[in-house]
């Protein structure tokens, strides 16, 4: 059985009706770009980006304070976040680690799940655990609540 022959759609022979297609192309083109920058504009608010160093900071400081983590796991943690990630060699180099410590430090910090790598030689990078994502990113995600859902006003 043969599918039915698609109709030919024939160019444009008025002048006028083509602009008015490319006029509906630039208005909706405008529009599309427009709703991006809101949606980019909005998302830049819930995450607050301009303080998320000083978010991870505080919680290192806070798991240096508690034993979880080495005191120069913040260091480590500040460097992966502004180069993107860091080689595992590179981590001895960050001022006041040496290198049987930053294996330890990096050890600590991928078991607290802040960071990852696909595999031992490949570079760390910062990863967001869901544990603390609220604290993080607090506009992006409601604060944890035990029962799973926040409280609502009755």
């Amino acid at each position: 059985m043969r599918c039915p022959a698609r109709p030919k759609i024939a160019p444009h022979r008025n002048a006028s009706t083509r602009k008015l297609s490319e006029e509906a192309l630039a208005e909706f083109a405008k529009f599309f770009l427009e709703v991006c920058l809101e949606q980019v504009n909005f998302m830049e608010s819930l995450m607050q980006p301009d303080r998320l160093r000083t978010r991870i900071l505080q919680w290192a400081e806070e798991e240096v304070r508690l034993s979880n983590l080495s005191p120069k796991s913040g260091s480590v943690l500040e460097a992966v976040l502004f180069r993107g990630e860091l080689p595992r060699g590179a981590v001895a180099g960050i001022p006041g680690v040496r290198d049987r410590h930053a294996r330890r430090v990096v050890s600590a910090l991928v078991a607290r799940g802040v960071l990852a790598s696909e595999s031992t030689r490949a570079p760390l990078t910062l990863v967001f655990p869901a544990a603390l994502a609220s604290r993080l990113m607090p506009g992006l995600f409601p604060e944890h609540v035990s029962g799973g859902y926040p409280h609502r006003n009755r």
